[in-house]
């Protein structure tokens, strides 16, 4: 058997083994309840759901097994191997626990720093279990490579599915308010890694298979990797981790945003996959490499908020005419021709200041209504609002000015903190 149908085999077996596949259909129902939250809040910003539960989720599971079959199929030709006490899985464990304690940290940049400096500890000091098997011996190269490709991975996952769910929320900076999204998603990531035993832990043999691989295999041929391919017994195992990705703009459409965090998350990927190279050079290089990790992570996210900062908010309600935030497919507005980034000028010839008197009028009137927009290019074009009596805009709007007993604060908030307080004011507002 070749090596890509190893690796191909060895994914799959997340969807054949029940033990696996209890733990994806656990992921998956953390994920539907998750976006079940998500689409009550769009529900009760937008009045309607722009993705539901299920679509969120399934993209989640359906992009992430596919993404973890590229990193499976990279890991495996660039010949990471991980011995069987080296607690590699850890990484993979602290992923799903982070998604529900600290999403933010769902990144394996940070806790495969931590995993790494313990590991070196355990070695400089010789720790052992009480029977004298060594434990938490990792190969630190190998290690900063694995995260280096996830990232790589995740940049795809970023790009393609980073945009949907996507909350719109308000900001008040100099009295001005600027609408923005919140972006929030998690994808779950089956990976195939090799797995190297010692043959006397391993027993017989008998059964084990032989892997045609190419002459130039593997492409990082350190001393390390060749000793243990060359005396040990491997196997690709799957693990199960979990990918995440977080972030607020004010100043990009949602596609533009994610698109510049993948590039961003990309590039952090590849660099951190060539300075892994430094862990070659001994123990000065493996601290190096430790340290590099988590710091130029958080170097890219400052990188992104200060662009973030620098840039002007584009969707602002000023003299210009009202800006549209959010769009609902195929909701009265967007069959008129409403789109992202527009401003509405006036309706029936009449200026418009305050958002509401847009919502009320469409819901309330039998008459179709004459709209001029400005589209974000500056060019003007009216189009006509049919309106269904009782039926919402289908679209967000950003108020001019916005009471301060109407405002339901973000940040530093759990999900379900912000959900209730939304409930209450919609009430209060009844």
């Amino acid at each position: 058997m070749n090596l890509i149908m190893y690796t191909l085999r060895s994914v799959a077996y997340v969807i054949v083994e029940p033990s696996l596949m209890l733990i994806l259909i656990l992921l998956g129902v953390m994920f539907y309840m998750k976006n079940k939250k998500v689409t009550a809040m769009q529900q009760m910003i937008i009045g309607d759901k722009v993705n539901s539960a299920l679509e969120l989720t399934l993209s989640q599971i359906v992009l992430g097994i596919l993404a973890g079959v590229i990193a499976s199929l990279i890991l495996s030709h660039l010949g990471i191997v991980f011995k069987e006490n080296s607690g590699i899985e850890i990484l993979f464990m602290i992923s799903i626990l982070l998604m529900f304690i600290k999403p933010r940290f769902v990144c394996f940049s940070y806790s495969a720093s931590i995993l790494g400096l313990v590991s070196l500890i355990f070695t400089y000091f010789n720790i052992t279990t009480t029977d004298g098997v060594k434990i938490l011996r990792i190969d630190i190269m190998s290690l900063m490579v694995f995260v280096g490709v996830l990232h790589i991975v995740e940049s795809i996952l970023v790009m393609l599915d980073g945009e949907k769910g996507a909350i719109p929320v308000f900001s008040n900076k100099g009295g001005r308010i600027s609408g923005g999204y919140a972006l929030n998603r998690s994808w779950v990531l089956p990976v195939a890694i090799f797995i190297a035993y010692a043959a006397t832990s391993m027993g017989s043999t008998a059964g084990a298979e032989s892997i045609s691989t190419p002459s130039w295999w593997p492409i990082l041929r350190t001393n390390d990797i060749l000793n243990v391919i060359n005396t040990m017994i491997l196997g690709l195992i799957p693990f199960f981790g979990v990918l995440g990705y977080s972030s607020v703009t004010f100043t990009q459409k949602k596609k533009k945003k994610v698109l510049s965090s993948g590039i961003s998350i990309l590039i952090y990927g590849i660099i951190l996959t060539i300075v892994s190279q430094l862990a070659r050079f001994g123990l000065i290089g493996e601290v190096v490499v430790l340290i590099f990790a988590p710091l130029a992570h958080e170097g890219m996210l400052m990188l992104q908020k200060k662009m973030e900062e620098k840039r002007e908010a584009i969707f602002v309600s000023d003299e210009d005419g009202i800006s549209v935030l959010e769009v609902v497919p195929y909701s009265i507005a967007y069959e008129a021709g409403i789109r992202v980034g527009d401003k509405i000028v006036s309706l029936n010839d009449q200026s418009i200041d305050d958002v509401t008197e847009i919502y009320k009028m469409v819901r309330s009137s039998i008459y179709d209504i004459n709209v001029k927009i400005l589209d974000m290019n500056g060019n003007g074009k009216e189009i006509t609002l049919k309106p269904q009596r009782n039926n919402n805009l289908g679209a967000v709007l950003v108020p001019k000015v916005v009471q301060s007993d109407k405002v339901v604060a973000f940040e530093d908030k759990k999900f379900s903190e912000v959900l209730e307080k939304i409930k209450e004011k919609r009430k209060d507002i009844k």
